[in-house]
């Protein structure tokens, strides 16, 4: 079956996973952490995407993102592929691919998802057993959006703010929800959309984003064909 294109819609959340080759590790030390934060800093201001939540992981990367420009989110995920691993070919005296391929990346209903996608991806920290707790991993968003720390690369999404009137109300209100974290059937709901690449949202959200793509966004339907009259 031919891979779907993927999928890139302005304005919209966008959750984004890019693995290593053969899931080996992508980040040797604390300097390719470091520069891959960097490069996400300042290639999402170059092509004009906003950065909600991230995760580094050994082995793997997830985003949660809104580009501005259908173009946006293919070029700020090339240039910083490109660019990581030219320097981390450089940095470990190594040649070659270090990705799996492409990135894969699905659309989600703000209103219905984006929480839930957020403690999704902050979470994977414990899923991996890199971390106890998701807020503890230093190399995720964990900590700015439960009010441990600041970090000015991240841009709150307006689901986020909905959380509460104050700072502070909305920090509490996140590190609970991440705290008590999601269901196995969210995360594979979640997770599975994304490497798959189908929209995840309702059927009024689906049909409202493919009058702007030609592309189809969700599984067909099992059953008989649909046929026309002759």
């Amino acid at each position: 079956m031919a891979r779907l294109p993927r999928l890139s819609l302005p304005g919209q959340p966008h959750y984004v996973v890019q693995r290593g080759n053969n899931l080996q590790p992508i980040f040797m030390d604390v300097q390719d952490y470091a520069s891959m934060k960097a490069l996400l800093r300042e290639m999402g201001r170059r092509f004009g995407v906003e950065l909600h939540a991230f995760i580094l992981l050994p082995n793997q990367l997830h985003l949660l993102v809104t580009p501005e420009a259908a173009d946006s989110l293919p070029q700020f995920m090339q240039s910083v592929g490109r660019t990581y691993v030219r320097t981390f070919n450089n940095r470990h005296a190594r040649t070659g691919t270090l990705w799996e391929g492409r990135y894969r990346a699905t659309v989600l209903e703000p209103q219905a998802w984006m929480l839930p996608a957020m403690v999704v991806l902050e979470s994977q920290a414990v899923a991996q057993g890199v971390a106890s707790r998701a807020v503890d991993y230093v190399w995720s968003s964990a900590r700015h959006n439960a009010g441990a720390q600041v970090d000015g690369m991240l841009r709150l999404h307006p689901a986020y703010w909905r959380l509460g009137d104050t700072p502070f109300a909305r920090e509490a209100a996140y590190a609970l929800m991440l705290d008590r974290g999601v269901s196995e059937e969210v995360t594979e709901v979640v997770l599975g959309a994304a490497m798959k690449g189908w929209v995840l949202g309702g059927e009024s959200f689906v049909q409202s984003l493919q009058q702007r793509t030609e592309r189809r966004l969700a599984r067909q339907r099992a059953g008989r064909p649909v046929t026309t009259k002759a």
